[in-house]
């Protein structure tokens, strides 16, 4: 048990979430399981804070009835504490840790393919002629939206793109 104190006090929480990537569901659960973590902590040293020892003499020597300090004392030596069953929150910490790691396949999977996505679109920008080398039916046979738009424009009777002016200014002064 001790070994398992000693690990768990050498978890860096911030820095666990951070090195992970850990977001949504996953770092919320991770957070939440943390405040436990600290709260059961904190049971546990105020716990361990208390005085565990009674002084019965001190009692008898006080109080005029000592057959009452006699059977608290006999209570005392007799009580054993009482062992609990941790099965059920082990079983607990067991589920959280299968979602946890189901979770983080799943945050996984997602994050290859956007990785996958990310990479196959930096090689079609690397392998990309430049902007100002492709011609105007390149353009519209790649993104054949703004042929559709243009033809609508000219259609009815507009021969500048709304916004243009005011974004670039009118260069017809020139």
């Amino acid at each position: 048990m001790a070994a398992g104190r000693s690990a768990a006090t050498k978890i860096d929480w911030a820095h666990l979430s951070t090195s992970l990537g850990l977001k949504g569901h996953t770092a919320a659960s991770l957070q939440a399981f943390k405040k436990r973590n600290d709260d059961a902590r904190r049971k546990v040293a105020a716990l361990k804070a208390q005085p565990t020892s009674v002084d019965f003499s001190r009692y008898r020597s006080t109080l005029n009835n000592t057959a009452v300090v006699d059977e608290i004392e006999g209570f005392v030596k007799s009580w054993k504490p009482v062992t609990y069953d941790v099965g059920r929150q082990v079983k607990a910490i067991e589920a959280f840790e299968a979602q946890a790691v189901r979770s983080a396949e799943e945050t996984r999977g997602r994050v290859d393919k956007e990785v996958g996505a990310l990479e196959s679109t930096l090689r079609n920008i690397e392998e990309a002629r430049p902007f100002e080398d492709l011609t105007v039916d390149e353009v519209a046979a790649a993104e054949p939206e703004i042929d559709k738009r243009t033809e609508q424009l000219v259609s009815k009777g507009r021969w500048q793109v709304p916004g243009y002016k005011e974004k670039f200014g009118d260069l017809s002064v020139i």
